[in-house]
């Protein structure tokens, strides 16, 4: 995130709000490179951060009035009152923000209005956590702005809180975590349950590697409904199982739990352990420098995810399909699914090729060509002006 971010924040906060803001921060997307719907099963995962990123501009205000302007937003400024604010009474975009200043007043905190200004490189839609990245910058702009010396993993649960009760998405907590805690060069092992996190070196050009994201620019309507049907398939297993959670049970005791479950609840049951498992193999490789060794394991979380889980779709087959037939070392979809973007992981000399292959792919099923952006390991949330 360069001063010129910052620069240009600041200019639209002028231009819409006047004056000067007292700081400009920023929150990045993520990409998941594996632990998929693992993360509100209590389990594993390992993001990491992108370089796009969501920048904020904000000033306290004394009157109790929130503004807020979003430059993909149009001309419009939301102009609500904190101490009105309440799941359900806020629409559209700005529903993100504004249930981050209400969870931070739901836990007692001592927050009021302010003028914010915001402008987005994640692209929406793409399974990259756009509204985490906005929660997350609104999140660590009030806890500078009003000195609440909150620890990190807090910010996340507020940020994750304010998705799940006020814009009503009951997504887990690692997109928040990736967005405030990852570090740049390095993987995030999150334990959901806990919150300790671990820095895993994750070092692509140095190993003559890249990471692809391709963005399919596709998000089929049954994605909110299906995430929360699956998030309650997987607690009713757990409950059927006697688990706090499915991330108690582990390979050895897969088989004799699945005999034990109505049919529907066996795959969802198997993609999580084996997930899981795969995050552990994925830090291990790692942590012993080889990267390269990934690939499989994104394939074979993919096929996990398409066959097991069900939150593949015909456009994220195709793209992952593609890549590995045009030489990448694995590719997988990342997010929630049903659309969204898949990353590939491919020699640094065959990038290019690969990107081509899936366009042609694409073409030849007479869909558009992914969007292509590289994932470079970059840091979490920060003031940067």
């Amino acid at each position: 995130m360069t001063a010129d971010a910052a620069g240009a924040v600041r200019e639209g906060f002028r231009r819409v709000h006047g004056g000067s803001p007292e700081g400009v921060w920023a929150a990045p997307g993520r990409v998941n490179l594996i632990g998929e719907h693992t993360d509100y099963n209590d389990g594993f995962a390992l993001p990491m951060a992108l370089p796009q990123a969501v920048v904020v501009a904000a000033r306290r205000r004394g009157d109790g009035l929130l503004r807020l302007h979003s430059a993909q937003g149009g001309a419009a400024t939301a102009e609500l009152r904190v101490a009105g604010l309440a799941p359900g009474a806020t629409a559209g975009w700005a529903r993100y923000p504004a249930g981050v200043v209400w969870a931070l007043r739901e836990r007692g905190l001592p927050v009021g209005g302010a003028d914010v200004y915001l402008d987005s490189t994640v692209p929406a839609g793409a399974g990259l956590s756009s509204s985490a990245a906005l929660e997350c910058a609104v999140a660590v702009a009030y806890d500078e702005l009003y000195g609440l010396g909150m620890a990190r993993p807090e910010l996340a649960r507020a940020a994750q809180h304010a998705e799940n009760a006020y814009a009503g998405v009951p997504c887990g907590v690692m997109d928040q975590m990736a967005s405030v805690c990852c570090t740049g060069g390095h993987a995030l092992h999150l334990d959901s349950r806990s919150l300790e996190v671990r820095q895993v070196p994750f070092d692509l050009a140095g190993h003559g590697l890249r990471l692809l994201v391709l963005d399919t620019r596709v998000k089929h309507d049954l994605a909110d409904g299906a995430y929360a049907a699956l998030r309650a398939g997987c607690e009713r297993a757990a409950r059927l199982l006697g688990l706090p959670a499915l991330r108690d049970l582990d390979g050895a005791g897969l088989p004799a739990a699945l005999t034990r479950l109505p049919g529907e609840l066996v795959p969802l049951v198997r993609h999580v352990v084996t997930e899981n498992a795969r995050v552990g193999r994925a830090v291990a490789e790692l942590a012993a420098g080889r990267p390269e060794a990934l690939g499989p394991l994104l394939t074979e979380g993919h096929a996990s995810l398409r066959d097991d889980y069900g939150v593949s779709c015909a456009e994220t087959d195709l793209a992952v399909a593609a890549a590995v037939a045009a030489g990448a070392l694995g590719a997988r979809m990342t997010g929630g699914g049903f659309g969204g973007s898949v990353i590939a992981l491919v020699r640094a000399g065959e990038a290019a090729d690969v990107a081509a292959a899936v366009a042609e792919a694409f073409a030849a099923a007479g869909r558009a060509a992914p969007a292509v952006l590289e994932a470079v390991p970059s840091p979490g949330a920060r003031r940067i002006g």
